[in-house]
Parts: C-alpha cells; structure tokens; sequence
C-alpha cells in the first residue's frame, strides 16, 4: 500500500506540473506569438483608450447609430446568460411583441414586414456582438433621418455595411453577420 501511494504522488506531482505549467504556458506562448489580438481579448482601442472588445456585444441606445441585439443582462459581461424564458412564457411573447413594435415604429417599417429575430430575442449569452445584415439594413432610414444623410450618404451607408458584413466562418459556418461596435466605429468616420 506504501508503495502505491508513493506512486500516486509522483504521477500527481508530474500531471500538476505537466498539465497545471508546462502546458498553460505553452499554449499561453503560441496565442501569443500566432494569436496576439484575440488573445489580448480582442480590444479595440481608439487615441490610447479602450472603447470595447470585437467579442461583447454593448448597448447603443442613440437613433444616430446601429443598434445591437438585446440582451437579457444589459449587456454586462460579469453575469452572462441569457433570460431563460421559454416558448410558452407569455412574458417571453408580450417582450416579443413589444420589440417588434418598437423595432417597427422607430425604424419607419410596415406593420406587414417582419423583423429579424436577433432584434427581438436576446442571445444565449446576452453579450452576442453581431446582427444580420438584413437587421442593419433595416435601421438605415433611421440612422440617415437622424444624421441629415443625402441620398449619396445613403448609398455610401449602404455599402458600408456590404463592407463590414463577415462571411459565414469557413464559409459553411453560421450566417453572414456585422459586428455593430465596428459598424458603429466606421458610421463615425463617415462625417
């Protein structure tokens, strides 16, 4: 018995130096050298100031801007996750209808068009940084009311958000989406 316990305590001492050192530092050093933006959190930084992350989805509240998908913890990266109702929650379904409502009123649309889901539901996580396509162009009568776009402004608009849209990952992964702080960075520089 004296002699497997001696045994069990190398293997701990080695696997906890093993696994709880050499490794984490290993792979700690390859993101740093092949991965040094996403391993520094994705920071997106502006005249020496940190103004977000590419990964966390942060609230716009302002017409002049695009708005991002809601969320369920106010955007707050601490408590992440998402409300946890359900289908048949008619607190779920009245959230739902009051979104789309006013997803509809602030951005001039018909009551006959449909709003895309990730304007009326929050993520799983709630910090989702990214909408489709079709949720940006929605908002863009909205945002050229607001700033005094010209027509040219406006297609100019148009096309920044072609430009921004990321593929799907792999090209077969997921859907074309933008991420909205980086749509919402380069709208600024538009004037």
């Amino acid at each position: 018995m004296k002699a497997y316990s001696w045994i069990a305590l190398k293997a701990l001492i080695i696997l906890t130096i093993l696994t709880g050192i050499i490794y984490p530092f290993l792979i700690t050093g390859i993101a740093w050298v092949f991965f040094k933006h996403q391993s520094q959190g994705s920071l997106i930084i502006s005249e020496n100031k940190i103004i977000g992350s590419e990964l966390i989805g942060q609230k716009f509240d302002s017409a002049a801007y695009f708005w991002s998908r809601p969320s369920a913890i106010d955007y707050n990266p601490l408590p992440s996750g998402g409300s946890n109702l359900g289908p048949t929650s008619d607190k779920l379904k009245k959230l739902a209808a009051d979104r789309i409502a006013s997803f509809k009123q602030e951005n001039f649309l018909s009551e006959d068009e449909s709003v895309p889901a990730e304007m009326v539901f929050s993520s799983a996580s709630g910090l989702d940084p990214h909408i489709s396509r079709q949720a940006a162009i929605l908002q863009v009568d909205r945002i050229c009311k607001v700033r005094n776009f010209t027509t040219t402004e406006k297609e100019n608009l148009i096309y920044l958000i072609d430009k921004q849209t990321e593929k799907p990952q792999l090209l077969i992964f997921g859907e074309e989406r933008i991420n909205i702080l980086l749509l919402n960075l380069e709208l600024e520089k538009m004037r």
